[in-house]
């Protein structure tokens, strides 16, 4: 199912951990409706990144799955409004955080994480994004500056 014109709704709840671990991430009604809005808020992104490509690591997560991965139950990949990805032909993970960071997007999150991978997510129906940058590294979590 194309979601939007550059992601699909199998790219975007694909996970090797869930094949691995024999745990369905098929995503509900309701968290398609949001990955659709991942979608749109992805080619956003895609756009300021001068239309490249941007690899997408994990998008959808169903709960058990996000348990799997050690991540918090309130992470907005169990809804399906987060995914984390790479512009490998973007310079570098931090001029994309910049470009991003700078850029009119309406995102809720954006975290730099460990140096190698951006999480971005979008609000969920009816809330104001609070655009919200941090880093998360060895050290913990800080504001993004």
């Amino acid at each position: 199912m194309q979601l939007s014109p550059h992601f699909t709704l199998a790219e975007l709840s694909h996970s090797n951990t869930a094949t691995r671990l024999d745990i369905d991430n098929t995503p509900l009604a309701e968290e398609i409706a949001n990955l659709e809005i991942l979608a749109e808020g992805l080619e956003q992104v895609r756009t300021k990144l001068d239309s490249r490509p941007i690899l997408i690591s994990s998008g959808f997560r169903c709960l058990e799955l996000n348990r799997a991965l050690k991540s918090k139950d309130t992470s907005y990949h169990t809804v399906g409004l987060a995914a984390d990805f790479t512009c490998p032909s973007f310079n570098n993970v931090h001029e994309v955080m910049r470009t991003l960071a700078d850029s009119s997007i309406q995102f809720d999150q954006l975290i730099l994480e460990f140096g190698r991978w951006i999480h971005i997510a979008f609000p969920k129906q009816g809330e104001k994004p609070r655009r919200q940058m941090m880093r998360i590294g060895k050290s913990g979590v800080l504001l993004y500056e």
